[in-house]
C-alpha cells in the first residue's frame, strides 16, 4: 500500500458533471449530539485544521443551524475560505425524525419534504448575512439521503428530488445506512450518481468489505462512522498498539490512520477536545511519513490490521 493511499485528500468527481470536481480531507467533522456546543465546536474543529463538516437536517440529533454559525464565525474572521472547506448534511425521513419537530410538514408528499428540507438547509447553513433567508451564493457540497426509504421506488423519488438541485445548490448527493443491494440499485438507476456512502464501520456488516469494494470500483468514497466506539477490541487490538507506541500517538488515532490504510475510505471524528483535533491530524501525517520511510514495516503491520478484519490481504 504506497503511502499516498494511505491518507489525504480524496477525489470527489461525477461523470455526469463534469465541471464539478472536489476532494475530501482525511476526516470529517461529526456534528451529532453536540447541542448547544455545535457552534463553538465546529468552529474548534475548523481552527484546529478539520476541513470538512458533516450535518443533518434533523433536529432529534444535529442543531444544523448552530453548524452553519460556527462555520460562518470561521469564514468571517478569514480562518477559512468557503471553497476550502467541505459541507455536507442530510435528508432525513419522517421515520427518524422527532415528530414534534421536524424541519418540513410530514403530510406534504415526499418530493416537497426534500425540497423543503434542502431549503432549510441551504438558509442553515448559508455563508453570510444575518437574515434567515439570505441565502444567495449558498451551497452545499453534498447533501446524503439518511437512510434508503422502504422500497426503491420511494427511495428514488427522494434521490430525483434531490438531483433537481445539482449541480446549483448541491454538488454532490450521497447515501448513508445503506447495504451493497441497494448501493447498487440506487447506482443503476440514478442520473447523479452517489459520491460518498456514510456507513457503521463496525463487525455485524463485516466491516462492509463488499460493499467498500464496490465503492471503490465506481468511485464512490466511503465513509466510516462508529469507528471506535463500536469497535473496542480493535482500538485495544496488538496492532493497534504497536502503531501507537511506535510513533508516539493514541491508540485511537492509530486506528483511525489503519482503517485509512485500508484505502478509499475518510472517517468522521466527533471528538469534543479541541486538542485531540489536533493530534489526530499531526498522527495522520506522522503515520503517512513513517510509511514513506519505512515501507516494509508499515505494510507488515496494514496486512496484519486486514487480518483482524477478515479484509482480503492484498
Amino acid at each position: 500500500m504506497a503511502a499516498t493511499a494511505l491518507v489525504g485528500r480524496l477525489s470527489l468527481n461525477s461523470p455526469h458533471i463534469p465541471h464539478i470536481s472536489q476532494s475530501l480531507p482525511a476526516f470529517i467533522y461529526g456534528t451529532a449530539w453536540k447541542k448547544d456546543a455545535t457552534a463553538d465546536l465546529v468552529y474548534q474543529a475548523l481552527n484546529a485544521g478539520i476541513r470538512a463538516i458533516d450535518t443533518a437536517n434533523q433536529p432529534k440529533h444535529y442543531q444544523e443551524q448552530l453548524v452553519g454559525s460556527g462555520i460562518r464565525k470561521a469564514l468571517q474572521e478569514g480562518m477559512v475560505k468557503r471553497a476550502d472547506i467541505y459541507v455536507q448534511t442530510k435528508f432525513t425521513s419522517v421515520s427518524g425524525q422527532d415528530p414534534d419537530d421536524l424541519p418540513y410538514d410530514p403530510k406534504d408528499p415526499v418530493s416537497k419534504q426534500v425540497h423543503d428540507s434542502v431549503e432549510s438547509s441551504l438558509q442553515h447553513l448559508r455563508t453570510s448575512g444575518d437574515r434567515f433567508d439570505d441565502v444567495e451564493g449558498s451551497y452545499i457540497d453534498t447533501v446524503v439521503l439518511h437512510s434508503p426509504m422502504p422500497t426503491i421506488a420511494e427511495t428514488m423519488e427522494v434521490w430525483e428530488t434531490l438531483e433537481r438541485f445539482v449541480p446549483g445548490k448541491i454538488r454532490n448527493l450521497g447515501v448513508s445506512n445503506c447495504n451493497l443491494f441497494t448501493l447498487m440499485d440506487i447506482f443503476e438507476r440514478a442520473t447523479i450518481k452517489p459520491a460518498v456512502v456514510q456507513n457503521r464501520f463496525y463487525p455485524q456488516t463485516k466491516f462492509d468489505i463488499g460493499l467498500r469494494k464496490f465503492c471503490l470500483e465506481k468511485a464512490i468514497i466511503y465513509q466510516s462512522f462508529w469507528t471506535l466506539t463500536a469497535n473496542p477490541k480493535l482500538v485495544w487490538s496488538a496492532e493497534v498498539g504497536v502503531l501507537a507506541n511506535q510513533l508516539g500517538i493514541s491508540t485511537q488515532a492509530a486506528l483511525y490512520c489503519l482503517v485509512f490504510g485500508l484505502g478509499n475510505i475518510v472517517v468522521l471524528n466527533g471528538t469534543k477536545r479541541h486538542e485531540r483535533m489536533r493530534a489526530d491530524l499531526e498522527a495522520v501525517e506522522l503515520v503517512k511519513a513513517f510509511a514513506i520511510r519505512s515501507p516494509e514495516a508499515w505494510e507488515r503491520t496494514l496486512q496484519s490490521f486486514k487480518k483482524l478484519l477478515e479484509d482480503p490481504v492484498t
